[in-house]
């Protein structure tokens, strides 16, 4: 049992490092851009907008990612999204350097990100299990982890920190400098990253994707856990993004102190939960304790409604964040253990299209809710509504008998 088990292969230690680099990046893109938006149009519509224009390309290209990435070297297509992203933030440091950044070019910024996204992500989930041994995944998938947690703590004080200093190009500027650092990693990659041998028939991309949909339908845990982690993920982001400061208004008298704690409390329970979990060299009754997990997960939601006190939403909150990153690790195992690497990323691709998909959803029924219902009660029924999927998906046999 040792949390960075995975660090000891050094392909994947220079795969993290690049990679831990860039999502500070992007932590600061993020910072940076919600800045430029509200100095420049002070409109929630248009940070709206962006959210969406990142999020659409994504949404109606990652299928086709999946496919590719099972088709092609997997290196190729993430030192080719690295590039691609570090291209593109550097343009927009330019123009916001020289006064010629316009909300069109965010837009199409935004849009060239998700694009990419939608061949980065199948890509490097696939692309773990071939660097690292079995009994090195849970490590690699918790570290992977705590690089993104780690970004969602120091990028907000450093964004802020680089704005006040340099204004909004410099840390566009750094986001694409961590991009080219991140493609330097990958590569002394090539030698030592395995050589895909299996090979896959000259198929149309719609066969392709219908051979992926096979694997999902056809085995009961596969589709099983998608769509219940796909109906959770909407039933809990929504109040966590619509409802959480609204919640705080009504409860705490807007105090946005309260707010930034409350917001931090949740990346509290993921970097508690994922250093528990990162210890173990295999995890077992993966079944029954992703299900498990998720139904922590919406009692903690559930309990932000009640009129438990400060510390009481605190302690929820991070119950809430833990067993939310328990859930996602033991998932994440699952699919690079359990599904064959030669479909693994077309699997990913359709996880991704589930999970982000319903979130719109999620956030139009939230805000709906919210307004008449209010939004404790709205904590409180997405909370329920998790837990309820996630039992109703321990009911099956197929879920629990996954060790």
């Amino acid at each position: 049992m040792t949390y960075f088990a995975a660090l000891k292969v050094r392909a994947f230690a220079l795969l993290w490092a690049g990679q831990t680099i860039s999502r500070v990046g992007d932590q600061l893109y993020q910072v940076a851009l919600a800045w430029w938006v509200l100095e420049q149009t002070g409109s929630v519509a248009v940070m709206g907008t962006v959210l969406v224009c990142s999020m659409l390309p994504m949404l109606v290209f990652v299928l086709l990612g999946g496919v590719l990435v099972d088709r092609m070297p997997r290196m190729s297509l993430m030192l080719t999204s690295d590039l691609a992203r570090g291209v593109i933030a550097a343009i927009v440091a330019l123009l916001a350097a020289t006064q010629q950044l316009d909300i069109w070019h965010v837009y199409l910024a935004s849009a060239l990100f998700g694009l990419v996204d939608a061949f980065f992500q199948p890509a490097y989930t696939a692309l773990v299990p071939t660097l690292t041994p079995p009994q090195a995944l849970p490590s690699a998938n918790a570290i992977t982890s705590l690089s993104t947690q780690v970004g969602r703590f120091a990028a907000p004080v450093l964004g802020a920190a680089l704005i006040a200093v340099g204004g909004t190009a410099v840390a566009f500027a750094i986001d694409a400098v961590s991009f080219f650092i991140s493609a330097a990693f990958l590569l002394p990659l090539w030698k030592h990253c395995p050589v895909q041998t299996t090979t896959v028939a000259p198929t149309s991309i719609a066969r392709s994707v219908h051979e992926g949909m096979a694997v999902v339908f056809g085995t009961p845990w596969l589709w099983i856990t998608l769509g219940v982690s796909a109906l959770a993920n909407m039933a809990l982001a929504g109040p966590y993004q619509v409802a959480l400061p609204f919640l705080v208004e009504q409860r705490f008298d807007a105090d946005v102190h309260v707010l930034g704690l409350l917001y931090a409390a949740f990346p509290v329970g993921y970097l508690v939960s994922g250093l528990w979990l990162g210890r173990y060299i295999r995890i077992r009754q993966r079944g029954w304790r992703m299900g498990g997990a998720l139904v922590v997960s919406g009692l903690g939601m559930l309990a932000l409604g009640l009129p438990i006190g400060l510390v009481g939403v605190l302690v929820a909150a991070v119950l809430n964040g833990a067993a939310l990153e328990a859930s996602s690790l033991i998932w994440t195992n699952m699919l690079q253990e359990l599904v064959p690497n030669d479909q693994l990323g077309r699997v990913a691709s359709i996880d991704l299209l589930l999970t982000y998909g319903l979130l719109p959803v999620g956030f139009v029924l939230t805000s709906w809710a919210a307004s008449y219902l209010g939004a404790a009660p709205v904590c409180v029924l997405g909370g329920a509504l998790t837990a309820g999927a996630a039992v109703l998906g321990l009911i099956h046999p197929a879920i629990r008998k996954v060790d």
